[in-house]
């Protein structure tokens, strides 16, 4: 799997030996002229190779200097068919990405052989050649994750498989990444049905120095085995070393700055550099004994050194890859890199980095660091999994601010912290945010390539995507090649409407990065303005509201009336919508008019399956509300409630977090929120607007009760049996108190029980025990199932039971054993979870699409819902239309979860550009007719 040839061992050192004994008579030769009788000198066994790693000590690592004479690659595998893929649209990364050609890809070998127009007298050559015909697909490079834990942070999780963290000291730069690597992870197959081609595994980050990182292939290969799936591996990983005349190759050593190490060695940042700069003392000291110790071989004089060694501690030898988050951490590495003088290839998560470019350009080295990022994911934390202060003031314009000052962008996933198949989408977002299109692409590409010392061999044109622009909401491959070997063996795809040939357009948001930039990552959320008189919007391309039976209904589009389309709302309400001439009877001389640029009027989201209003920093005790007490656990305190207690998030609503404001100016209006719970119990659910400032003002609480939830899965203290059990006892048998109230009305059907769970025999239970519940009491229960990773298996069954299902994420990964049967959607299978589900007669709902299955991790993810909407319509569009689509994000998360409002009440948004469902279109504004006002963002 490497680019050189092993020669057997004897016959090469002779050889050379035999050379270096003439040198070494001669030099010597001189040596005794000067210095009076010779004394035998003893020359290594192996000096070739001393020789050979000394000459090699002050090289830059890069390709052999034939690299591109190859014609086979090293990974080819023997029988594989040369591919023409024909009629394609090439981004090439070349020419600062701007190169697109029009025409044909050959792999052969294992490699790109030509690209372009390709002549009949090359093809002609290849007698067993396969030929795919794109129809102008987009071909890009394969994806490329520079930050990832697949194979040593299992899916699904399991204790006895973890292998993402040692415990043991806080500086272990001899572990490897690779010893761990689970080469039968759910992950790989997930991660290339995305794109993904490449990636670097990294230890976690609980170490100021974790240990060496490893970058592979995710194609499986015949020998089954982690060092197959390596690419271009260290030299010295199997003892062998950098042939003379050769160069070396590059090593990565994952480091850690902040929170994470601090927090597991009780320490703090002081600490963590001192280990930093204590490791990098001893790794000087071993650079400097080499440095004399080949001073003296590389002339001769081996009776200087006679009876040493080659002065070595590998682990220090190595391309550094630092996870700091604050603007003080990476001062503070850029400081030790020009203590040591070492480069730093990239920044990690670094969610202050767009704030101090200039500190970056300090670090040591003729480039300052890539930053390797999320788009929007922030607030959050990849160790404890809970959110943590130090990305705070991350920002979606990050990449954009970063890109302006000539620091190059990477996105990267860390998964399973972001699922990897999805980390072209984390491209797309930054594109939506205002980072150019060529930059964004080459963000999980070329500069990815560049980043891991690769770029002379990856990042230029492995996959094929479907024909849609990569960076489009939902883009999903055709096929993924990788060593030139198709990895999809029946690809399943949907046709994409015209419009996402193209990059999406994206909106102005350039008041918001300067403003991002000037109040240093935290400026003002909050609606610019409100008002509660008339507002005229103009240029409406469409108009689309809820009707009583909850469903969504488009009440108007342009194309169906002539002219520009016209609503005009008093105090918050819809009064006229139409052609202008139409309206002009009710608009005020003093009317605020906005135009929408050929936008839309939406219903307003709505979202359930996060912790959204109980928290603003989950590690941060003195932000949150809390978790509740588990009935499971031993009985509440009297004070509480004893037997009868049950906790309403009402009571612990914390009004303005960034998180739902950010998700307020994404179009999410109201947020449905159980009391926190570890396992089991959890309370009574409140919904509240997103956009009021505290619990008095008008509007404010939707409703003080909405469900009562409770969550199951497998795995939990104590077991599964036990929690159906007490749920059977309570619904059948309700305690006195509180609780007994609510449990009632559970029975009786006037509120939902909303059960947290995955399995699909846990699901399989709980219809039953519905059947049982009902056949007791003679009365119709509401089920509802959130998360529901497993539900689509069950969706006849579910249909039948009238048990509805918010998807939660709804594009989940196999986390957990509860999640392992995930439906793996295009391209892997023909029809999504949503649409099976939906075809089958289930109404569905989905929550955000978070980082795992814990509810906590995802209220930073709120945000995007509308784009998890329009995802969505786009992969099913048999069983979705638009109006269903506003609706799986919106009224039907209102039915689900039992929240009885009047339709004529409910939110609208309204965008510029485009619509909610697409990464065109802006939020400018929220209308609410319950809050009788307008809120304004523009």
């Amino acid at each position: 799997m490497m680019d050189y040839t092993v020669h057997p061992r004897r016959t090469h050192s002779l050889l050379i030996i035999a050379v270096f004994l003439l040198f070494n008579l001669c030099y010597h030769a001189a040596y005794f002229s000067h210095h009076g009788n010779p004394k035998a000198v003893r020359v290594p066994l192996h000096a070739s190779e001393i020789l050979s790693r000394c000459r090699a000590l002050n090289l830059l690592p890069g390709p052999p200097s034939d690299f591109y004479d190859r014609d086979v690659s090293d990974r080819f595998v023997r029988g594989t068919r040369p591919v023409l893929i024909r009629n394609a649209t090439v981004w090439t990364g070349r020419v600062q990405g701007l190169e697109l050609i029009h025409g044909d890809v050959l792999l052969a070998g294992g490699i790109i052989a030509q690209v372009g127009h390709i002549s009949n007298d090359v093809l002609s050559a290849y007698n067993d050649l396969v030929t795919v015909d794109a129809h102008g697909a987009w071909v890009t490079p394969g994806i490329i994750d520079v930050h990832s834990h697949l194979g040593d942070e299992p899916s699904p999780a399991l204790s006895g498989a973890y292998d993402g963290n040692s415990l043991h000291g806080p500086v272990l730069p001899w572990l490897r990444s690779l010893d761990a690597l689970n080469t039968h992870d759910d992950g790989y197959a997930s991660s290339i049905s995305g794109g993904l081609t490449t990636a670097l595994i990294l230890p976690g980050s609980a170490n100021a120095i974790g240990g060496q990182a490893f970058v592979i292939k995710l194609r499986p290969t015949a020998e089954r085995s982690p060092s197959s799936m390596l690419l271009e591996p260290p030299f010295t990983l199997n003892g062998s070393h950098v042939a003379n005349g050769g160069l070396p190759r590059w090593r990565h050593m994952k480091h850690a700055c902040g929170e994470n190490p601090s927090s597991v060695y009780a320490g703090t940042r002081m600490d963590t550099f001192w280990a930093f700069r204590s490791a990098y003392n001893t790794a000087r000291g071993i650079k400097d004994a080499q440095d004399a110790y080949c001073e003296k071989a590389l002339i001769g004089d081996w009776a200087s050194v006679d009876g040493q060694s080659f002065p070595e501690d590998l682990q220090w030898e190595s391309l550094v890859q630092t996870h700091c988050y604050e603007a003080v951490d990476l001062d503070a590495f850029v400081r030790l890199s020009n203590e040591f003088q070492f480069p730093v290839a990239a920044f990690h998560h670094a969610h202050e980095a767009w704030l101090v470019p200039d500190v970056l350009k300090h670090a040591y080295g003729e480039h300052p660091p890539a930053i390797a990022m999320f788009a929007a994911f922030s607030r959050q934390a990849l160790f404890c999994s809970l959110y943590k202060r130090e990305a705070w003031r991350h920002s979606e314009f990050a990449p954009r601010v970063l890109a302006d000052n000539d620091i190059d962008v990477v996105m990267k996933s860390d998964h399973p912290a972001i699922v990897s198949r999805y980390l072209i989408h984390e491209a797309a977002q930054a594109h939506h945010y205002g980072l150019e299109e060529t930059i964004a692409l080459a963000s999980v590409t070329t500069t990815s390539a560049k980043v891991l010392g690769l770029d002379h061999r990856i990042g230029y044109i492995k996959p094929g995507y479907d024909a849609v622009h990569p960076l489009a909401l939902g883009a999903t491959p055709k096929q993924v090649f990788i060593d030139g070997i198709a990895q999809l063996e029946t690809p399943h795809n949907v046709e994409k409407p015209a419009s996402a040939q193209r990059a999406p357009k994206t909106p102005d948001y350039d008041k918001e990065a300067a403003d991002a930039v000037k109040y240093e990552g935290l400026p003002p959320l909050a609606p610019l303005k409100s008002k509660a008189g008339t507002v005229v919007f103009t240029n409406v391309s469409s108009v689309w509201l809820r009707a009583p039976d909850s469903a969504v209904y488009n009440a108007f589009e342009t194309h169906a009336i002539p002219g520009a389309g016209v609503v005009v709302v008093q105090n918050g309400r819809i009064v006229c919508q139409g052609q202008g001439s139409q309206c002009a009877s009710v608009m005020d001389a003093d009317a605020e008019t906005v135009d929408l640029n050929a936008g839309s009027l939406q219903p307003g989201l709505v979202t359930v399956g996060s912790s959204l209003g109980l928290q603003e920093i989950a590690m941060e005790s003195s932000t949150v509300d809390g978790p509740a007490y588990n009935l499971l656990a031993g009985d509440p305190p009297a004070i509480a409630g004893g037997a009868g207690y049950v906790p309403r998030a009402a009571d612990g609503l914390i009004y303005g977090t960034r998180d739902a404001l950010l998700a307020y100016r994404g179009g999410v209006t109201v947020g449905i929120t159980a009391p926190q719970h570890a396992t089991f119990s959890s309370g009574l659910s409140a919904a509240f607007s997103l956009g009021a400032a505290h619990a008095l003002e008008q509007g404010a609480l939707v409703s003080d009760v909405v469900a009562l939830h409770v969550s199951i899965a497998h795995g939990d203290v104590p077991s599964v049996s036990t929690e159906i059990a007490a749920i059977r006892h309570v619904l059948l048998h309700p305690p006195h108190g509180e609780g007994g109230k609510w449990y009632a009305k559970v029975a009786q059907g006037e509120i939902p029980l909303v059960v947290e769970t995955n399995s699909a025999d846990i699901i399989a239970t709980l219809i039953l025990l519905k059947r049982e519940i009902e056949e007791e009491t003679g009365h119709r229960m509401k089920l509802t199932i959130l998360g529901g990773a497993e539900a689509h298996l069950l969706a006849s069954d579910l249909a039948a039971a009238d048990v509805g299902v918010v998807l939660s994420p709804p594009r989940p990964l196999s986390y957990t054993w509860d999640y392992r049967r995930v439906n793996p959607s295009l391209p892997v299978v023909n029809q999504s979870a949503i649409a099976q589900l939906v075809e089958a007669g289930v109404t569905v709902g989905i929550g955000p699409q978070g980082t795992s299955a814990e509810s906590t991790m995802s209220t930073w993810a709120v945000r995007n819902l509308r784009f998890d909407a329009g995802w969505a319509l786009l992969d099913s569009p048999q069983a979705l239309t638009k109006s269903s689509a506003f609706a799986i994000a919106s009224s039907n998360v209102e039915k689900l979860l039992g929240l009885d409002l009047d339709p004529y009440d409910g939110d609208l948004v309204a965008t510029t550009g485009g619509d909610l469902l697409s990464f065109e279109g802006k939020v400018v504004a929220i209308i609410s007719p319950r809050r009788g006002k307008v809120d304004f963002f523009a």
